[in-house]
């Protein structure tokens, strides 16, 4: 069973910068293609996740038990968020992950599976981006309501209302691409 962020974080206070390089790596990929789906730049997105946890790692703030993980997005997201005011860029959208090589006998499933990836992200970009983010901060980096209002500065009310529109918009634009049997 891995260490708990906590923990790791604790001993990271007490001077094992081993713990820190565990809490990297623990979310150094996610929150990169987090802050990718902000900037639409995977260099910008590399720089503010390192940038990220180098502000933790120098200022070493208590953070709340349970938490470290959505302070750390948050901050991410606020560094993004000062750069992409800089850059003018406001939009928030998702990229296809990267193509991996797949075995000859799997190509139409891996061909339809990317068809569906395509469509996905194509109805994810045609909502709204605060819709979008809720979205893909609850369902695809498993955070609770709490973690994920900490991260968009709304409170977990605001949250459920935007997670409940966004799954309907979505719904609605899965619906126009001819995809009827969309799951919760």
């Amino acid at each position: 069973m891995p260490e708990k962020d906590d923990f790791l974080y604790s001993r990271f206070l007490n001077g094992d910068t081993a713990s820190y390089d565990a809490l990297m790596l623990r979310y150094g990929d996610s929150l990169t293609i987090y802050l990718q789906a902000i900037l639409h730049d995977w260099q910008d997105a590399e720089d503010m996740m390192v940038e990220a946890f180098a502000r933790i790692m120098v200022k070493k703030p208590q953070i709340k038990e349970g938490s470290f993980k959505a302070y750390l997005f948050k901050t991410a997201r606020n560094l993004a968020l000062r750069l992409s005011s800089k850059k003018r860029a406001d939009i928030f959208s998702l990229d296809d992950l990267a193509y991996e090589p797949v075995a000859s006998e799997y190509i139409e499933e891996h061909l339809a599976a990317e068809e569906q990836k395509r469509v996905l992200h194509l109805c994810l970009d045609r909502i709204d981006p605060i819709l979008k983010e809720a979205l893909w901060l609850i369902c695809f980096e498993d955070m609770s309501y709490a973690e994920a209002a900490e991260i968009m500065k709304v409170n977990t009310k605001k949250i459920d209302h935007l997670l409940t529109r966004a799954k309907q918009k979505l719904r609605e634009e899965l619906l126009k691409e001819g995809i009827n049997h969309a799951h919760e």
